[in-house]
């Protein structure tokens, strides 16, 4: 259900970007606005990075195999390192574009009603986009959908600088809808650099928060027949978490009774947190 929802999210998003990045570029050449073909060709990188979406999504959902007894989550953290390169080499164009274009001082054109236009209807769509998209990735813990949330929402944030560029131009200021496009690269490397350092969390075993590991440790507390917790230790591994656990029980209890006690522990945590995808409980003799 979950993957069916995060598909048909990303293929709608990929149908409206079409539409939007086409209608952008148009708008922004018969308008004259190097910011609104700017805003265009990142709307474009946001086609390819929803297929990038698809692909993670349709393998990270794949069983565990043979040659990936863990499961294959941490696809998913590879399609968003994937999706953060993008969003940083399309700000990185964006920003040296803009930079030739101020120093040499030329296609200073003033933009025209229908750059105007475009850019309202773009912040328009592409903010709903971020929310829908942000909604589905919330219910279905999705690295990579939320990365092309915010692919959309940096898309509208670029827009609103386009906007306020070609205001401004139109007003007889026609190198500002130049500099609006550097603040477009700034958004733009600034969502990238976010995605890309939660995409490596994901995939270098960091551990939870700490709010998460104390809401744990408070549960394994008060599971009837444990001593103390001597051990707790958290990994992310893509959208799931691993918990290793060790505690103390009375050492005269039988072997059956302190399994027990473990099997409750695996059971409570694996229940209350959802994203919990294995729990591993030792016993130690007190």
């Amino acid at each position: 259900m979950f993957k069916n929802e995060g598909i048909k999210i990303s293929i709608m998003s990929i149908i409206i970007n079409v539409i939007l990045s086409v209608f952008k570029f148009i708008a922004g050449v018969i308008g004259k606005s190097s910011a609104m073909i700017s805003d265009s060709v990142h709307s474009l990188s946001d086609i390819i990075s929803t297929i990038v979406v698809i692909i993670g999504i349709n393998i990270s959902n794949k069983q565990s195999d043979d040659s990936h007894q863990y499961g294959h989550e941490r696809f998913e953290a590879v399609s968003a390192l994937i999706l953060s390169m993008i969003l940083l080499f399309t700000g990185i164009f964006i920003g040296y574009d803009g930079i030739v274009k101020i120093i040499s001082g030329t296609d200073l054109e003033i933009p025209t009603t229908i750059a105007l236009i475009a850019a309202i209807i773009s912040i328009v769509v592409k903010e709903v986009m971020y929310w829908i998209t942000r909604k589905v990735a919330k219910k279905t813990n999705s690295s990579a959908l939320m990365a092309d949330a915010w692919h959309h929402r940096s898309d509208a944030l670029s827009s609103i600088g386009s906007l306020i560029g070609i205001v401004f131009s139109i007003l007889g200021f026609p190198i500002l809808d130049k500099i609006a496009s550097l603040i477009i690269c700034l958004f733009i490397l600034k969502v990238g650099y976010d995605i890309l350092k939660d995409s490596i969390y994901k995939l270098v075993d960091k551990s939870c928060d700490e709010k998460l590991i104390t809401e744990m440790k408070e549960l394994i507390l008060k599971t009837e027949g444990v001593l103390e917790l001597d051990l707790i230790r958290t990994r992310l591994f893509g959208n799931k978490i691993f918990v290793d656990v060790e505690i103390s029980a009375d050492k005269n209890l039988t072997l059956e009774m302190s399994h027990k006690i473990a099997d409750n522990i695996h059971d409570e945590i694996e229940e209350k947190f959802q994203n919990v995808k294995h729990c591993m409980v030792h016993v130690n003799p007190k």
